[in-house]
């Protein structure tokens, strides 16, 4: 259906599912439980788990499918974030048109830069990419203050000049981003016993925006030019041998890339109308790179679960403070508590980094492949184990 296999399909489903159900999964433990700090079922976070999936699906379509591995793509989410932000204060509140120019000005920008850093490959590629982010980012800060905002950021403001619709509300207040009338920001919360479920309408926009990039990058793995940049990966020499020029192939990757990128700044921007320069620093260029290897690179779904642990990890996680773990080992003895809790501190709240460090190297030793990798070897192991079951008891021949 829809152009897919049938394994391609089902994947396409448990995104789907995992999306539209995200704030019940996200949930599980009921309001004012000492667990309920690891529930991840707000709004914010559910955002940011989708809008950081769709970059990750992206810059795996460049890195996952070419090996051509740029630290430079935050130059372009922060682009789209500019864009959608300018689209706010002159057209309209309406997030589509927003969107829109994010990803067409993040595909010329992308196409700009990967037309020149192109010219190189390896390690050369990266530092050109890396050069041209920072580049950007400087610029963003002090050269083109009056189109960026410069260290304040991009805002939305009661003068802006917008074509169509009011300056500000009623009230006097900046209006909202919106989708025809729907305010991004609405919710409802559904209460279930102890348990509190948020419905956020500015979440549900981006989930179905991750789910339309994730059905765009299986027709791209799956179609003759996911061929061509796998060859490209594989031996780009042998390749040129054929008499087949990889440029423009590459070239396409990186423009699509850029676009994913786009669209997961303006989206950014349509769930809070601000755009700053710290969304092009290379940081942000290299947290897509951990998300895309910690998941799995050159795998569908592997970037989404990266992002989603990286984000789980820097909201969540990070969150944990002494308090929190005096109180998860009260029943030790006092000595004991106290050097339970003295070993482990350095690991959460402002150690995060810390565990996610250690995480994302065991997961190069020991899983190549990333999670993806982790979650076929579990589910062989069981698929193996019930072969073993159903295998029919071994007869000796008479004698």
């Amino acid at each position: 259906m829809l152009g897919l296999e049938n394994k391609d399909f089902r994947l396409l489903l448990i995104v789907i599912g995992l999306t539209m159900l995200a704030p019940f999964l996200l949930n599980p433990f009921p309001e004012g439980s000492e667990m309920a700090q690891f529930n991840a079922g707000y709004p914010d976070l559910m955002q940011r788990f989708v809008i950081f999936g769709i970059f990750a699906i992206g810059f795996n379509i460049l890195f996952g499918l070419t090996g051509y591995l740029s630290f430079g793509h935050a130059a372009f989410l922060g682009a789209g974030s500019y864009g959608a932000v300018w689209m706010f204060k002159l057209l309209s509140m309406n997030v589509l048109p927003a969107i829109a120019i994010s990803v067409v000005i993040a595909g010329l920008f992308s196409l700009l830069i990967g037309y020149i850093s192109l010219r190189r490959s390896g390690i050369y590629f990266s530092i050109l990419t890396l050069a041209f982010a920072q580049m950007s980012f400087a610029l963003a800060y002090s050269v083109l203050t009056p189109i960026t905002g410069g260290e304040t950021g991009l805002q939305l403001a009661l003068d802006d000049p917008r074509i169509f619709g009011a300056a500000q509300t009623v009230s006097g207040n900046i209006p909202v981003p919106s989708l025809f009338g729907l305010e991004m920001r609405s919710s409802y919360e559904l209460e279930l016993g102890s348990w509190l479920f948020t419905f956020n309408t500015g979440y549900y926009l981006a989930a179905v925006f991750m789910i339309f990039a994730f059905y765009m990058s299986i027709r791209i793995f799956r179609s003759p030019f996911g061929m061509m940049l796998r060859a490209i990966k594989s031996n780009q020499t042998r390749m040129s041998y054929t008499g087949l020029n990889a440029r423009p192939y590459t070239l396409a990757a990186f423009v699509i890339s850029g676009m994913y990128a786009g669209l997961a700044g303006g989206l950014m921007a349509s769930m809070d109308p601000l755009a700053g320069a710290e969304r092009m620093q290379w940081t942000a260029s290299g947290e897509v790179v951990l998300m895309t290897i910690l998941g799995g690179a050159g795998t569908l779904i592997g970037p989404v679960l990266g992002a989603g642990m990286i984000k789980y990890f820097e909201n969540i996680f990070s969150k944990i403070n002494e308090t929190i773990l005096h109180s998860w080992f009260a029943f030790l003895p006092d000595g004991l508590e106290n050097f339970v809790v003295a070993m482990v501190y350095p690991f959460v709240g402002k150690g995060w980094h810390l565990t996610l460090g250690i995480v994302f190297m065991l997961v190069v030793i020991f899983l190549p492949g990333g999670l993806v990798q982790g979650g076929q070897k579990i589910a062989g192991l069981f698929r193996r184990n019930k072969a073993e079951e159903t295998k029919p008891n071994a007869t000796e021949p008479a004698e």
